[in-house]
């Protein structure tokens, strides 16, 4: 699995949702630095995957999930919310001190 490059997908794909364009998202990065994610050749940081996810009004998880998902695999999406559910419940549960 290509990482930076399912996260450049990601990204591009939800920008273009949100009618944004790399321009636009200059408040949080510069355009040649959007385009690097978007063609995979970097990968952003925690805090830059939040920040551009604010800028396109949506959770930062779902970048990374759909970065994630593999589109060939019709099942994906629904395995990949119910693993991620059932491991959210557990880190939940867990007794932290």
């Amino acid at each position: 699995m290509d990482l930076p490059r399912n996260f450049g997908r990601a990204l591009r794909t939800a920008r273009k949702l949100r009618g944004v364009s790399q321009e636009a998202l200059d408040s949080v990065s510069s355009r040649t630095y959007i385009s690097s994610l978007e063609r995979g050749l970097k990968s952003p940081t925690l805090e830059k995957v939040d920040q551009i996810a604010g800028a396109l009004a949506i959770h930062p998880v779902t970048l990374v999930a759909y970065s994630y998902l593999d589109p060939r695999d019709s099942d994906a999406f629904d395995k990949l919310l119910s693993q991620i559910k059932d491991e959210l419940r557990q880190l939940m549960g867990a007794r932290h001190e």
